[in-house]
């Protein structure tokens, strides 16, 4: 860290300790409130940490979700300069794996980093994602956007198969698949919220092939060639979501229940997509809770198939 970023910092003291935040114009303790970043866990695409899961395994998806969703919240919401925010997440990576964290979400952090012996590369990517958007708002290729969720969404799924001691090379291999789908899935979501900052996460060789154009991500609702775009986009997301349902079957016990979660919210998102006619711009398209529970049933008994897809509409 630069000496102009680390100087860029002011120390609070409040109730739970000491703790560094990023200074700014605006700065406001919303952005890195424990209870403020955790309350937005209801409005992902899957169940962040299933109440059917034992205590401890519960924290730990909560606990990865609540870094994940912070530095999400610094790098895209943050009103001060966001990458000194960045540095300062940086900085209390640091504390977390020398052994001294200091702000909520890496103590939270800290019994399944030591625990299951967890290295420090996800959060790094993660981190580095954050990054990345600082500067870059648009995606040439599918491939470059993969490379993208490489560092944004995969991470995830490797914490977590830590977490329930899962790891292996063909489930890190199908995991990565699902969390890049879900990744893309969000995107399409929030397609005009992502517009209205400058950022384009569909790909500029697919927006051609379909005639689409950046202005067209910002009309009142979806026009013909965005829609024909987003069912595309959305076909490729399934794909890479339904190469979870091997990775579930080879899982046994609270392992094989969270990850049908992750897997079951994915497909049910994209019903949703697909259900309201790929049309994404008038507010984000989410499944419920009614949605989710019709996938998460024959996801987790090993049911699903691409053959006999359960539609949204059916």
């Amino acid at each position: 860290m630069s000496v102009e970023r680390a100087a860029d910092r002011v120390s609070l003291t409040e109730s739970d300790g000491s703790r560094s935040y990023p200074a700014g114009s605006g700065v406001s303790g919303l952005h890195v409130e424990l209870d403020a970043v955790m309350a937005k866990a209801g409005a992902e695409n899957f169940p962040v940490a299933l109440r059917l899961l034992p205590r401890e395994p519960r924290r730990h998806l909560e606990a990865i979700y609540g870094y994940a969703r912070l530095v999400d919240d610094l790098g895209d919401e943050f009103p001060g300069d966001r990458s000194a925010a960045l540095d300062w997440v940086d900085s209390e990576l640091d504390a977390l794996f020398s052994g001294s964290p200091r702000h909520p979400v890496f103590r939270r952090l800290a019994p399944m980093v030591e625990g299951f012996s967890v290295p420090r590369r996800p959060f790094d990517q993660l981190l580095a994602a954050n990054r990345l958007d600082q500067h870059k708002t648009r995606y040439e290729t599918r491939q470059e956007l993969l490379d993208y969720c490489a560092l944004s969404a995969n991470p995830v799924g490797h914490l977590v198969l830590a977490v329930f001691e899962s790891s292996t090379p063909e489930r890190l291999a199908a995991s990565d698949a699902v969390c890049s789908g879900l990744q893309i899935l969000e995107h399409l979501q929030d397609v005009a919220e992502d517009a209205d900052v400058g950022r384009v996460y569909l790909p500029v060789e697919d927006m051609a092939r379909f005639g689409c154009s950046v202005e067209d991500l910002s009309a009142p609702e979806a026009g013909t060639a965005l829609r024909e775009l987003v069912a595309y986009e959305s076909g490729f997301a399934r794909e890479l979501v339904e190469e979870g349902i091997p990775l579930v079957r080879s899982l046994t016990g609270y392992a094989r229940l969270a990850i049908s979660g992750f897997v079951a919210g994915g497909l049910a998102g994209l019903d949703a997509i697909e259900k309201a006619g790929f049309e994404v711009l008038g507010g984000t398209r989410q499944a419920g809770r009614s949605g989710l529970l019709r996938r998460f049933i024959p996801v987790y008994l090993g049911r699903h198939g691409r053959e006999n897809r359960a539609r949204a509409s059916s």
